[in-house]
């Protein structure tokens, strides 16, 4: 027998014009975001011919015959690297030559990352290596093992920058924490793997190596040539024939691409990974009442115009049902107590800016969820916490600093989905990347920044003005009206989404109607990263 609440009264009404209106324009956010993604499978998928003329499957065929059909895959950071390289809006291309996420190999969770060498043979580029890393993380973080689908031709040369040499020294050592954290690692070698590259196999716990494809050096022929003057043969300098039958590199010889993956399949299998890990009780659920469709015509694209947040939970929650923690106690900090796919939440979101009643609210359920052991969700839409003199004499700054403290050191899962603003200290308060959520995801209208342009082009004329008053001199109004436009394209133009998401702040955009799946891949991730036994040695399984 139940005993939930029951479901949420919407006050929505999806005849209105005003919920066409916000339809509309997150659909057109959407779809922009479609558009920009599809740019890189595109691009990547105009290599077929020479794919097809070395036999091999392009990057995106390999991740779906080693995923199980039909499970879900949860991308990480799909905008890596958007706008970033080349600037322009309509060119950019996202992904950092990467398709990387958390997906299902033989029933086994895992980290999944595949080299997109479809894309300028996948050579790296400036945030190629910070992508991995975060991958590398995530998998350290929730006991995952770590598969690398490996083809790659190593930096772009063309675009060095000594950071992206330095970075990549990084993803070698996390391979080896991987390993010594008792986390298998396993890499398929389907082509190429030169230089620094040669290290991703080198570290790696098990190798799958393609036939004639697959190659691995520390200096390739040309690097070779150059260096040494020696000329040498790409398949006896370190083919994967070479590596299995030689070096003792490659463990397991396959002749093509799909051969390797069906390996690695059955490797991932033979770890019987699921034996560490208790089994959860099953739980039955109710679908939320009010479709995850309605999410588009819920939120305004124009994070000024107020709506209910409770209005969003009820549209991603268990039977659109919660319990409302002191709802008459800063009313503007609403703070939810629900289940998603009948896991146990916390949810802690905004109906405007967080007062010092909110601040002390918000850090009371917080601490209370951590005592239970419950997972916090944050959904982000804060212009920040309240200013003026008399929130400063309420205790703004002790009150908000309560809550700081309580987001920072709560020991359970910690998810922040930002959905609309994300400015200031409000970002931090609730859950920003800067305070390590388990995972943070981003709709494609969200704005975050120190503070909004229109705003800080405001303050900035005020200090101005307050300036010149100082010195008994007059303002230019022409030349003040231009340095704001200047300033509110500046702010803005760094707060969108596909800008922000492109520099990894945060684990990529997702279409809002997605956010359920994607809450609930990742609670089920973090509970079974609290419940996997691992085992754990001294330096990773070195190679013999």
């Amino acid at each position: 027998m139940s005993t939930a609440p029951p479901p949420f009264h919407s006050r929505v009404n999806p005849g209105s014009e005003e919920f066409a209106s916000n339809r509309q324009g997150m659909q057109g956010l959407v779809d922009q975001l479609n558009e920009v993604l599809g740019r890189a499978t595109a691009l990547s998928d105009k290599a077929l011919p020479r794919f097809q003329k070395r036999g091999q499957l392009l990057p995106r065929e390999r991740l779906g015959r080693l995923l199980d059909p039909g499970s879900p895959f949860l991308e990480i950071n799909n905008m890596a690297g958007f706008l970033v390289e080349d600037e322009n809006r309509e060119t950019s291309i996202p992904g950092a030559t990467g398709i990387n996420g958390i997906g299902f190999i033989a029933g086994t969770r895992c980290m999944v990352v595949v080299d997109d060498s479809g894309i300028n043979a996948g050579a790296m580029t400036t945030f190629s290596s910070k992508k991995i890393i975060r991958c590398m993380e995530i998998a350290l973080d929730k006991k995952l093992p770590f598969v690398h689908l490996v083809e790659s031709a190593g930096a772009d040369l063309f675009k060095y920058q000594v950071e992206m040499w330095m970075s990549a020294g990084g993803v070698f050592a996390r391979l080896a924490r991987l390993s010594a954290a008792g986390l298998p690692v396993i890499t398929v070698l389907h082509g190429l793997s030169v230089a620094g590259g040669a290290y991703m196999p080198g570290m790696s716990d098990y190798v799958i190596g393609v036939k004639d494809n697959g190659m691995a050096a520390l200096a390739g022929p040309a690097l070779l040539k150059a260096a040494t003057g020696e000329v040498a043969e790409q398949a006896t300098l370190g083919g994967s024939e070479m590596h299995a039958t030689t070096s003792g590199l490659v463990e397991y010889l396959a002749e093509d691409d799909a051969h390797a993956l069906a390996l690695c399949r059955d490797v991932v299998a033979r770890l019987d990974w699921n034996r560490h890990c208790a089994v959860p009780l099953p739980k039955d659920f109710d679908e939320p009442v009010y479709a995850t469709e309605e999410l588009l015509g819920v939120v305004p694209v124009d994070y000024r115009q107020p709506y209910d947040a409770r209005e969003v939970v009820a549209r991603l929650v268990d039977g659109s049902s919660f319990t409302d923690f002191k709802p008459g106690y800063g009313v503007s900090m609403v703070c939810l107590q629900a289940s998603v796919y009948g896991m146990p939440v916390g949810i802690l979101c905004n109906n405007g800016p967080i007062d010092p009643n909110g601040a002390a609210k918000a850090a009371q359920f917080i601490q209370l969820c951590d005592q239970a052991g419950t997972p916090l969700v944050f959904l982000q839409n804060i212009t920040g916490y309240m200013v003026g003199t008399e929130y400063e004499q309420a205790g703004m700054i002790k009150h908000g600093a309560k809550m700081i403290q309580a987001v920072t050191n709560a020991r359970v899962p910690r998810l922040t989905l930002m959905i609309g603003a994300s400015f200031g200290a409000g970002n931090y308060g609730m859950c920003g990347q800067g305070y390590d959520p388990d995972f943070v995801f981003s709709w494609p209208n969200i704005q975050i920044g120190v503070m909004g342009g229109e705003q800080a082009a405001k303050t900035m004329s005020q200090v101005f003005r307050d300036s010149a008053a100082r010195k008994g001199q007059d303002v230019d109004e022409d030349m003040l009206a231009e340095q704001e436009a200047r300033v509110v394209a500046h702010y803005d133009r760094q707060s969108d989404a596909f800008y922000t998401s492109g520099r990894m702040l945060d684990d990529g955009i997702i279409d809002p109607r997605d956010s359920r799946r994607v809450l609930g891949m990742a609670l089920q991730t973090c509970w079974e990263a609290q419940h996997r036994t691992t085992y754990p040695n001294s330096f990773g399984v070195g190679r013999m």
